[in-house]
């Protein structure tokens, strides 16, 4: 026997087991807090309860072993979603992550999206853990930390529209083992006493983030994929802005500007990073009344007069340029007239390289290896270098001879370089060379001659090879 029961109705609808009928009463399910919901043993599922805490109907979905809030305007329809109010009490509205991070932090929820409303003081530390914090205005959407660090643990997440401030601790604090992703972009860092360490990440990106009254700035380190957009770094902060330290395998830094005001420093690659592929600095807008230089260099790789070694190509205003695009090199020796480098050819068109005790005054990206009358290519990518050599000789023997000079790389005679010069031993000649030359890593450029007819061999007085 089947039957409808009906409260408020003589009439229940033959469809429901249960009719509630009124126009001036509901149906109260059972009310209890965040904690007592979580400690119902084995919840059915379907089963309903109201969270006095947060305000919300939540029902138990077993296929997931989770709560799940019922959709509304307040949480726009998500599942995973929680929105955090000024007006909260934190460790109540995040009693489950603050359970889950044992009671001294709060471990968000994996891929649940955290809404920032207002100005939120922080008392525990927070661990992304994957998870999606966002405010919806920057300006107004803050978390606040007055002591310890604001961001800790092995994790990574995305932060996005809001300021951060870590007042006595450092902003970040993490470090993620190498395999997690940390998205930092459109927010605020300001008044902190530490921007602090990421440290182990397989990919970092930051984007359009401002910089403002703090401190000390943030080290990156050993980050697979560093990639920088639009920060903009204040003049009102101090002590070193970015530092970079231990491998990177790409760093991108674009866009920008960092504002250096005193003795503080822009970007510190002192500790001499490693970068396994590329890395590139570009667009930055250096900029202020920095006393002591905007970059501090790499002490191991870089150039006299510039900061940063082979791996990196730089076109920012407020530093020199830098690439395998503008290397350069030069090699030169000057004798008196009737002194000379001599050079002894064997035969006839036996190509030999040009002696003398030479100097570079400006090498970069290129090396001499410490030899004489040597260019080595010590970019990282492959390019075509205008070569030129100029040169004065004389012959050790009073007959008339011709000689052929060349440039020649890796050893090897470049044919289309050649010039022919004829002189009697009284005689001071000279020539210039100009070529193209396609050079890679370690590829190295030499000024050679040879003697194509007559004897004897060549005194060089002046030698002059540029490569750029």
């Amino acid at each position: 026997m089947f039957a409808q029961v009906g409260i408020g109705t003589t009439t229940p609808n033959a469809s429901s087991i249960l009719d509630l009928t009124s126009s001036t009463q509901g149906l109260l399910t059972p009310r209890m807090t965040t904690v007592q919901r979580m400690a119902i043993v084995s919840p059915a599922d379907g089963l309903m309860v109201y969270d006095t805490n947060l305000k919300s109907f939540f029902h138990y979905d077993t296929s997931l072993s989770t709560w799940d809030k019922l959709n509304s305007d307040a949480n726009y329809g998500r599942i995973k979603f929680k929105r955090v109010k000024s007006t909260d009490v934190l460790a109540t509205v995040l009693a489950a992550e603050k359970t889950a991070g044992g009671g001294s932090k709060y471990l968000l929820d994996t891929g649940t999206l955290y809404e920032i409303n207002g100005t939120i003081n922080v008392d525990f530390p927070i661990e992304l853990n994957n998870a999606y914090l966002i405010g919806q205005d920057s300006s107004e959407d803050k978390l606040v930390k007055a002591s310890g660090d604001l961001f800790v643990g092995t994790t990574g997440g995305s932060i996005r529209v809001v300021t951060l401030t870590a007042t006595a601790g450092k902003v970040f604090n993490i470090t993620g083992g190498g395999t997690q992703n940390l998205i930092f972009r459109d927010a605020i860092v300001a008044s902190s006493s530490n921007v602090g360490v990421i440290d182990g990440f397989s990919l970092v990106f930051v984007s359009i983030v401002q910089y403002a009254a703090n401190t000390t700035g943030i080290i990156y380190k050993d980050v697979s994929k560093l990639l920088i957009n639009n920060a903009g770094w204040f003049g009102n902060n101090s002590g070193t802005y970015e530092t970079l330290q231990g491998t990177f395998g790409l760093i991108q830094k674009g866009g920008g500007f960092t504002e250096v005001n005193g003795t503080s420093v822009g970007l510190d690659v002192s500790s001499n990073p490693t970068i396994t592929g590329d890395a590139l600095l570009e667009m930055v807008v250096f900029t202020g009344t920095n006393t002591t230089g905007y970059v501090k260099a790499y002490t191991v790789g870089s150039y006299t007069g510039f900061y940063f070694n082979d791996r990196w190509n730089v076109r920012s205003s407020g530093i020199p340029v830098e690439g395998d695009a503008v290397a350069s090199g030069d090699v030169n020796f000057d004798y008196a007239v009737g002194s000379g480098a001599s050079t002894t050819i064997t035969g006839l068109n036996t190509p030999v390289k040009l002696a003398g005790a030479t100097t570079s005054g400006a090498l970069y990206r290129f090396a001499d290896g410490g030899t004489d009358n040597k260019l080595i290519y010590k970019g990282t990518k492959r390019r075509y270098f205008r070569a030129a050599a100029t040169f004065s000789f004389q012959s050790s023997v009073a007959t008339a001879g011709v000689f052929i000079f060349y440039i020649a790389k890796n050893g090897v005679v470049i044919s289309q370089s050649k010039v022919y010069c004829g002189v009697n031993s009284s005689d001071i000649d000279g020539g210039t060379i100009l070529t193209k030359v396609d050079m890679s890593t370690n590829d190295y450029l030499e000024a050679w001659v040879s003697r194509f007819s007559g004897t004897g061999n060549v005194l060089t007085v002046s030698l002059n090879l540029v490569v750029n």
